[in-house]
């Protein structure tokens, strides 16, 4: 037996009509399209990093908690304050259940010359705590 090299061809009419391959767009637009979503992002990236980020103003690094009671926790922290100015920090402490045993707003007035200044508070609490936390800080009035 021999093997042929048949064409298949269809009946006209039979199969429906063949079409052409449709163009989708212009071959830039993906490419386009793509470029402005990563410049997009790139940007929100930028602005978050400015409100949000390290580099902000007062922003607060917790050192350590310590001296954990069932009335009371030390909190260590640096906050970075612009020379010259004055910080409010609000210092919580939780429990081992998330909920919050203690909070209290402490105002940070540091000496002359000094941005980075170190703060060690202890914080009273209606039970005990399991971490001590600064949320956040910002500029005195």
């Amino acid at each position: 037996m021999t093997e042929t090299n048949a064409t298949i061809s269809f009946p006209p009419g039979r199969y429906g009509r063949r079409r052409d391959p449709r163009r989708r767009g212009p071959r830039w637009l993906p490419a386009a399209l793509l470029t402005l979503v990563v410049l997009a992002g790139l940007g929100m990236a930028y602005q978050l990093n400015q409100q949000y980020g390290p580099t902000r103003p007062y922003h607060p690094t917790v050192e350590r908690f310590y001296d954990l009671t069932d009335d009371q926790v030390v909190v260590q922290f640096t906050v970075r304050i612009p020379e010259g100015e004055a910080a409010i920090c609000a210092v919580r402490a939780r429990a081992a259940d998330g909920r919050e045993v203690g909070r209290e707003e402490v105002r940070i007035d540091p000496p002359a010359g000094v941005t980075r200044p170190r703060i060690t508070h202890r914080l009273a609490t209606d039970a005990r705590p399991t971490t001590g936390e600064v949320q956040r800080c910002w500029r005195a009035d």
